[in-house]
């Protein structure tokens, strides 16, 4: 694996590095060794993926607030996402400060997400699969999100959303969370 720093502060994109033969080609996607090294979440007790039939489904921004914060390890093993994950550390140089990364199943790339950061995507393509390894299980009462179209991130998503859950369209603007964070 390669780890590529990004302009958000502890998130990595990560390029396999796949090794091939007349079978075809096998990849490390996780090492628990390597993650390590970069200071990175070696711990995973839950694994999920989503399916998202239309182009232009949007799902997101998603967190959990502490103390059951998680980091992701997001890959789109299916289609084309971009993926754009936004810093909600308050104590982060990059706070409020977001980056999209397109991942699709011909790059193969990894994103790492920290905890503490919300984190969306669109799809780009039709018949969409995204897996992804999640440092902490799902608790309810620490489920929060931002709005998509946060005029204080100002996100620009490449396509008009197409589907989106009701869910996801009532979260909050920023600043509007009423002690969420």
């Amino acid at each position: 694996m390669i780890f590529h720093s990004t302009l958000l502060e502890d998130a990595w994109l990560i390029e396999l590095e796949a090794r091939g033969d007349e079978r075809g080609s096998f990849a490390r996607t996780f090492c628990t060794e390597e993650f390590g090294l970069h200071g990175l979440e070696t711990v995973y007790p839950q694994q999920n993926t989503s399916f998202s039939k239309q182009r232009g489904t949007l799902r997101g921004f998603h967190y959990q607030q502490a103390p059951h914060e998680e980091a992701k390890l997001i890959r789109c093993i299916r289609g084309k996402i971009l993926d754009v994950i936004v810093d909600l550390r308050p104590a982060s140089r990059t706070y409020m400060h977001h980056q999209g990364f397109e991942l699709t199943q011909d790059n193969r790339h990894q994103l790492y997400v920290p905890a503490g950061f919300a984190h969306g995507f669109q799809t780009l393509s039709d018949d969409v699969e995204v897996s992804y390894l999640v440092s902490s299980p799902y608790f309810p009462a620490s489920e929060r999100g931002v709005r998509y179209d946060d005029p204080a991130l100002g996100v620009e998503w490449p396509l008009p959303v197409s589907v989106i859950s009701q869910k996801d369209e009532a979260w909050p603007l920023l600043g509007h969370e009423a002690g969420s964070r």
